[in-house]
């Protein structure tokens, strides 16, 4: 079996499954020229943690951590199994790697993890497990999680690092799907420009170095899920490019 992929993707708003948008239509494809996973870990921006943790449930529930959408959205389910065994061999990597990791039967699948997947990967039919976020922490600590996890892609665990690649909720035209802030294009470019050329000591820096890093996060969290797959790869290629509620850049990056 070929190394599973390591990917970081843009999430959206918890909506995207019913906007008629590119972004929809990359997640929908993203797995069908690869071999599927046997399965796939989240790295989610929206589970937060002191330090790392693995969610080891077996039957992970959907969470709707959002509110003011649409009701039928805190309807869906998304019923894949969990994968303790594999969550905790994570953990174990982590450890090995001298990063202490929790172990959590009850954290089940924020709508960074389910939204996409539901996309992804349809029948639900894939194991899933979380992997918690620090965002007091660095991007070269989330980098180093994912060098850490790995070794779990020869085994067919795709790595997935789910945030946004621009998150400023202050700063969106919800619903214009049509055009991009300048600011949050030029961001955008400059990260993928970084990505293509491997440059990673800018993308560990990029609050100081990228063009409008304030505007394009004003905290860290959404992006650091970027560098856990970052780090569980070699060199990025950005596989999409497309803005969503006129600032939220929808681009997703593999890594090699």
């Amino acid at each position: 079996m070929s190394l599973a992929p390591a990917i970081f993707w843009s999430h959206g708003a918890p909506t995207l499954p019913f906007e008629n948008v590119a972004a929809r239509d990359f997640l929908r494809g993203v797995f069908a020229a690869r071999e599927k996973p046997k399965a796939v870990l989240v790295a989610s921006a929206h589970w937060e943690t002191g330090q790392p943790a693995v969610s080891t449930a077996e039957r992970p529930a959907t969470i709707h951590d959002f509110w003011g959408f649409p009701e039928a959205l805190s309807k869906i389910a998304y019923p894949a199994p969990g994968a303790p065994g594999v969550a905790r061999r994570a953990a174990g990597l982590l450890r090995a790697a001298g990063l202490p990791a929790d172990e959590n039967p009850d954290q089940g699948l924020d709508h960074g993890a389910w939204v996409p997947l539901m996309l992804a990967l349809d029948d639900a039919d894939v194991p899933v497990f979380q992997l918690a976020i620090q965002p007091h922490e660095t991007p070269a600590h989330h980098a180093a999680i994912g060098r850490a996890l790995a070794p779990l892609r020869a085994a067919g665990v795709a790595v997935i690092g789910s945030g946004s690649a621009t998150h400023n909720l202050r700063k969106l035209a919800w619903n214009d799907h049509k055009t991009a802030a300048p600011w949050a294009r030029e961001f955008d470019e400059w990260f993928a420009a970084r990505v293509a050329a491997d440059d990673r000591e800018a993308l560990l820096d990029y609050r100081a170095r990228a063009p409008h890093a304030v505007d394009a996060h004003p905290t860290d969290e959404h992006l650091l899920p970027f560098y856990v797959a970052m780090g569980a790869g070699g060199v990025g290629t950005r596989i999409h490019a497309s803005f969503t509620h006129g600032a939220l850049s929808m681009a997703a990056y593999e890594f090699a």
